[in-house]
């Protein structure tokens, strides 16, 4: 049988440790110090029991003394423990002959070994870590110690690093989790609630341009027979139009956002660790995709960018379709707010958006059809080079042409259609750029959909 490529290099590597650790040569004391050391490492959760280890199992098997020293953020070295006086809860510095350095050196009295952290999760840590190092081991009186015996130490080392590195990012995972909890229930506290006040001021409004136009009603026979009530309550109708624009103008803003707060800072996003659909069936055209897109207009005639509404589907009939509301609409700001800044002029001499939508036959399999929503804009096409990198987190292509963004749009997309079901993708088109995804044909509400559906057999 052929062994898998991935596979062969792994043997590759298991062969080339096996022949490393022959040539240590270690002990059975020596084994015994370490086997012990990994399984108490598992056995104890905290990193005060972890420092504790460290310098219990070099003076439980040798008879050895030792210091456990690691960085803090601000790069300089703390003594955490010892074997001579334990857990060092006032972490004072390292005295004067400990020095910082990525090779083990002798002081007078002892032997200093670096404490190296897993390459792959280093820029993860709170501090900054030159080489690696995250510390240093010392290991006391040195005239008790044979070369071998360093030898032993400095591998000793390398090990406890690794476990130390992965507790610290363990324990600074675990902080950053209770910490998000507790901003959820701040974001609930001071921005959910009285954003929801915020409903009633706009009632309140409402109401007083109601009264204003009951007003100049009343005016209305009495201007007949005064010309200079007559320019006044023109004045006031004018007036009372123009806080009734920005009424609905905050309003629709206000729906908005309020949609968005709700649907981002669920807390049972963050209890789960991804998102989490609330799914109702709505009316696609005049409950997601039409609010936002007034939301947005200004900024398209701003830039002179047309609207087209012929890109596929039929446009007399509002799809329903179960989804999660909030997140959907956040997928057409994404969209509609890429189309203002990136549509340019086609062959011929345009510039427009387009958007629609159209069935595609068993596109999750026989029997599964699943709806295409394309979002089109005029334009030179996107780099190939970029093609297959735009749904990631954080890239941007080559062809952003000063425009201002983070990256996070199009992965932001592609994370809710993949949430859904569904899949999502780009294609070059006549004139300009096509995105669109696909979702499958749901209308009743339902939990997320299988993963292995996002893609068509």
């Amino acid at each position: 049988m052929t062994v898998p490529y991935d596979l062969d290099k792994i043997l590759a590597r298991i062969r080339e440790k096996r022949r490393s650790f022959q040539d240590y040569d270690f002990t059975t004391l020596e084994n015994d110090a370490l086997k012990t050391f990994f399984d108490l490492a598992q056995e104890y959760e905290t990193l005060e029991n972890i420092y504790r280890v460290t310098v219990g199992v070099i003076k439980e098997f040798f008879g050895w003394e030792s210091r456990l020293y690691l960085i803090r953020e601000e790069g300089a070295l703390d003594l955490v423990t010892d074997s001579l006086t334990g857990l060092r809860e006032d972490k004072p510095p390292a005295p004067p002959h400990i020095v910082l350095a990525s090779h083990p050196y002798a002081t007078a009295e002892s032997w200093v070994a670096p404490i190296r952290g897993n390459l792959l999760l280093v820029d993860r840590l709170p501090f900054y870590a030159k080489d690696q190092v995250i510390g240093l081991f010392e290991v006391f009186p040195l005239d008790s110690l044979t070369e071998k015996n360093r030898f032993f130490i400095e591998k000793y080392a390398n090990r406890l690093g690794y476990n130390l590195h992965n507790k610290i990012i363990a324990w600074q995972n675990i902080h950053h989790i209770r910490f998000i909890n507790s901003l959820v229930a701040d974001i609930e506290h001071n921005i959910i609630i009285p954003n929801i006040s915020l409903k009633l001021y706009l009632r309140h409004l409402r109401d007083k341009i109601k009264i204003l136009k009951e007003l100049e009603c009343l005016c209305e026979t009495r201007a007949q027979h005064c010309p200079e009530i007559r320019a006044s309550q023109i004045q006031f109708r004018d007036l009372v139009q123009s806080m009734e624009d920005d009424y609905l103008t905050l309003d629709q803003q206000y729906r908005g956002v309020s949609l968005f707060i709700e649907s981002l800072f669920r807390p049972s996003h963050f209890q789960k660790g991804h998102l989490v659909l609330r799914r109702r069936t709505c009316r696609v055209q005049s409950e997601i995709i039409e609010p936002q897109l007034k939301l947005i207009l200004p900024k398209f005639k701003e830039r002179r960018i047309e609207i087209d509404v012929a890109l596929g589907g039929v446009p007399d009939e509002d799809l329903t379709l179960s989804v999660d509301k909030g997140l959907m609409a956040q997928v057409y700001a994404n969209l509609f707010s890429n189309a203002v800044k990136y549509t340019r002029n086609n062959y011929q001499g345009r510039q427009y958006m387009s958007y629609g939508r159209e069935i595609i036959r068993d596109f999750f399999g026989p029997g599964k059809d699943g709806i295409k929503f394309n979002v089109f804009t005029t334009g030179p096409h996107i780099p190939p080079q970029d093609v297959p990198r735009i749904f990631d987190e954080g890239y941007r292509g080559s062809n952003v042409n000063g425009e201002v963004g983070t990256g996070r749009g199009l992965y932001f997309v592609r994370n809710v259609i993949e949430t859904h079901g569904g899949a999502v993708d780009y294609e070059p088109t006549d004139g300009g750029n096509n995105f669109f995804f696909v979702l499958p044909r749901v209308s009743a509400p339902e939990g997320p959909l299988s993963a292995a559906l996002a893609a068509p057999n």
